[in-house]
């Protein structure tokens, strides 16, 4: 690649050479469409695990040979209480009797409960295995490499690693789109995903599967961000707002809502792999038909290739372009020197500290609940795939309602209100009779629509918060933060093992207590976006002192020179 051969600041304004093409002509719109196509697989394969490592129900093996009459191999496993069913007796899924106790009672005739108390008979671990129940999942990784009892922590570590994997693709995704084109890693890492999907497909171990996870979130979070960012450059004004809220969230919720429906039809986990992977080959002949960002190439000095792509637009919307699209701007009015700001400043002075430290523990909680209530429906009551299928639907209403209440709302108030509701109905669910299984998952699901609708008015929220000189670094680092939460979230879900009720009590708390304290943020509904640190609200307990102010400009640091100079003579 060559090197930049100019500064984008001697480059006229974008957005004002690239008015005449308008907002909405045809060629926003196959832009628009198929940048959003290309979330529809992220969707998909971003709560796979759900079915990849569904925990079928299972039992002590015996082994085949065993001579043991129908009565005894039928009583082979004791019973437990399960916690799940009101403590009713289940078959044990980690025990059974010792099986030279049961060749001997066999063998004498004995029959169990009448000649022989169960009670008084030694139990041992799963020597040989288990068998598991077939009739909703063909084969899952659980099922195949025997991910239960002693090893069932490894299924709640397969969930973290990938999100780990997320973790280390935001932070990568965007220097290599800076260095190397946002339509090159685009396109490269979804090639990336395909061909890791299908070396996965071959996984002949748990820790072979778990190494291409980890990189499967490594590429999925990539193709994900340097898509988003592509659109919100490539896009006007206009459009690029609806593209960053509505438009992406919902065609991932689209992507989401095809998994439940395509797991049911593919019940085997290496096959529903091979589905993954062929989603990820449509997306793939979108490279001819989507354009690198112009914002880019101009940052690079490649100001010829961003004329071509401009003149091309013009040419598909039907407009003619002026002669000469990007001038080079003089520098007179330009001479102050402008202060260069970095992820530091997040905490440098009290009021932004305290601004930062809130978000990033709302995020976090806003992970958290998202993705433990997303990867709880495999353990709720009925049929996974449907509850799964209600899940993904639920978000699409939840995205409307926060474009609606972002619109016309209080933003403090609106995300407020939909975290506490979220945590309140999460909380509630503990209380809940047993037998009510239908009003659980309905309460489930209202709390899964509130988070989303939380989840989905943050995003801009932060942004309007911030100043210009540091949004786009706070928004980053606050994404970046979030992924702690979903690296733990499927530990809070684990948390079932112990008690059924203790996810709900532990997410709800958390969700509610966080929705109180985001009650802390300044409002910015009507407010003009700040641009500088100084421009920015009060942090309640915090005060806007000159002395704790970062200045943008040298004229501005001047100016608190002089200022304290005045007040010492």
């Amino acid at each position: 690649m060559p090197a930049a051969t100019s500064d984008t600041s001697k480059i006229t304004d974008y957005e004002a050479a690239t008015s005449f093409l308008g907002e909405w002509g045809p060629f926003q719109q196959r832009t628009f469409f198929l940048l959003c196509l290309s979330f529809i697989p992220n969707g998909l394969t971003a709560l796979s695990v759900v079915f990849l490592a569904g925990t079928p129900d299972h039992r002590c093996a015996l082994p085949a040979h065993l001579n043991l009459s129908a009565a005894w191999r039928n009583s082979s496993i004791p019973l437990e209480e399960d916690a799940t069913r009101d403590g009713a007796l289940v078959p044990s899924k980690c025990s059974r009797y010792k099986v030279e106790y049961l060749l001997n009672y066999s063998e004498r005739g004995f029959l169990p409960g009448l000649d022989v108390n169960l009670s008084n008979v030694p139990k041992e671990s799963c020597l040989d295995g288990w068998e598991f129940d077939h009739s909703v999942y063909t084969s899952t990784i659980v099922s195949e490499w025997n991910l239960v009892c002693d090893e069932s922590w490894k299924k709640p570590l397969t969930s973290s690693l990938f999100f780990g994997g997320i973790l280390a693709g935001s932070f990568v995704s965007g220097q290599l789109s800076d260095r190397f084109g946002r339509k090159m890693v685009m396109f490269g890492t979804i090639g990336l995903q395909v061909v890791t999907t299908l070396i996965q497909v071959f996984s002949s171990s748990w820790i072979m599967f778990v190494v291409l996870y980890f990189l499967l979130g490594v590429e999925q979070i990539s193709n994900y961000l340097v898509a988003f960012v592509l659109g919100a450059e490539i896009l006007g004004p206009q459009v690029r707002t609806f593209f960053s809220t509505a438009g992406v969230c919902l065609f991932f919720a689209v992507g989401y809502t095809l998994l439940p429906l395509l797991a049911f039809f593919v019940r085997d986990w290496r096959m529903l792999q091979v589905g993954f992977m062929l989603a990820g080959c449509v997306c793939l002949p979108l490279f001819w038909f989507i354009p690198e960002s112009p914002r880019w190439l101009l940052s690079q000095g490649r100001v010829e290739e961003a004329e071509v792509i401009i003149r091309n637009a013009a040419k598909m919307n039907r407009i003619e372009s002026p002669p000469v699209i990007f001038r080079p701007l003089k520098n007179e009015g330009r001479t102050e020197e402008t202060r260069v700001h970095n992820i530091c400043d997040l905490l440098r002075s009290p009021n932004i500290r305290w601004l930062s430290v809130t978000l990033w523990l709302v995020w976090n909680t806003l992970t958290i609940a998202y993705y433990a209530l997303s990867l709880n429906t495999a353990n709720l009551h009925g049929n996974p795939f449907i509850n799964c299928f209600l899940s993904a639907v639920i978000e699409i209403p939840a995205y409307a309602l926060s474009w609606v209440m972002f619109r016309w709302c209080s933003r403090r108030l609106s995300h407020f209100s939909a975290l506490f509701a979220g945590g309140f109905f999460i909380f509630i669910i503990q209380f809940i009779p047993r037998h009510l299984v239908a009003l659980s998952i309905t309460f489930e699901m209202l709390g899964k629509f509130a988070v989303s609708t939380a989840f989905a008015v943050v995003y801009a929220y932060t942004a309007e918060l911030y100043p210009t000189v540091l949004r786009n670094t706070a928004v980053g680092t606050c994404s970046t933060a979030s992924r702690i939460g979903s690296i733990v979230a499927p530990y809070f879900i684990y948390l079932r093992t112990y008690s059924v009720s203790l996810p709900y009590i532990v997410v709800g708390s958390l969700t509610a207590l966080t929705g109180l304290l985001s009650l802390l943020l300044p409002e910015s509904f009507g407010m003009p976006l700040p641009d500088t640190i100084s421009q920015m609200q009060s942090f309640p307990g915090c005060c806007q002192k000159r002395r704790y102010v970062l200045t943008s400009t040298k004229e501005e640091e001047n100016a608190a020179e002089e200022k304290s100079l005045a007040r010492q003579l």
